[in-house]
């Protein structure tokens, strides 16, 4: 236990120095897109490149979050294939951290101050659903990546249409987050309380709305 919390901090250092990095190549629009897509970032107004860094920023920390949550929950499970699953959803929400943070930096924009309070707090949020038991700590996947699913829709409704970069990177971040929900629906997830689901969903508001401006 002591060798798997050293191994936890030492994943909470690494994701919060931006050390962490992709196994995938950062999603791009399509290959005869590519020099439009340039031109669309050099066109956008600050306004719209402002709104950008703004809704990137609050991706950044939602994966900032996911990967707090997915190393608490993993060090909470009591089944090791559960707690291997976690840490390789963790794994593929690195690439979705590293992707974010590229897009901050092409945009001009900084990443959230608050992120280590983010990470504390989603961290034990994780553990807590984890000690519940590995069916509702998958439930918490579950319904975690669905309220980011309807998340990452919206912005991809906000988002200016000519950010051809930061929506390539959304679709695909959107296409993992279902496929995590329904992987954890498959290894025996339980449904959650209304209450709980409730309560994800007003924790999940004020981050949202805070990480926006800070």
């Amino acid at each position: 236990m002591n060798d798997a919390f050293i191994c936890a901090a030492d994943h909470a250092l690494r994701t919060l120095s931006g050390s962490l990095k992709a196994a995938r190549p950062t999603p791009r629009p399509n290959p005869s897109a590519r020099d439009s897509a340039a031109e669309a970032d050099a066109a956008l107004s600050a306004t719209e490149r402002a709104l950008s860094g703004a809704l990137m920023r609050v991706n950044h920390v939602g994966e900032i979050c996911a990967q707090a949550l997915y190393q608490g929950q993993a060090l909470a499970a009591t089944d090791r294939a559960t707690q291997q699953r976690f840490l390789a959803a963790a794994r593929e929400e690195t690439d979705h951290l590293a992707w974010t943070q590229q897009r901050l930096d092409e945009l001009g924009a900084r990443a959230s101050l608050l992120n280590p309070l983010w990470y504390a707090g989603s961290f034990a949020m994780g553990w807590l659903a984890g000690r519940a038991g590995d069916a509702t700590s998958l439930g918490f996947v579950v319904e975690t990546e669905r309220q980011v699913e309807q998340h990452l829709d919206e912005h991809l409704d906000r988002l200016p249409a000519a950010d051809l970069r930061s929506r390539a990177i959304v679709h695909q971040m959107k296409a993992d987050e279902v496929r995590h929900a329904n992987d954890a629906l498959q290894a025996g997830a339980a449904p959650l309380p209304a209450v709980v689901r409730w309560g994800m969903r007003a924790v999940a508001k004020v981050m949202t709305t805070t990480a926006h401006r800070i």
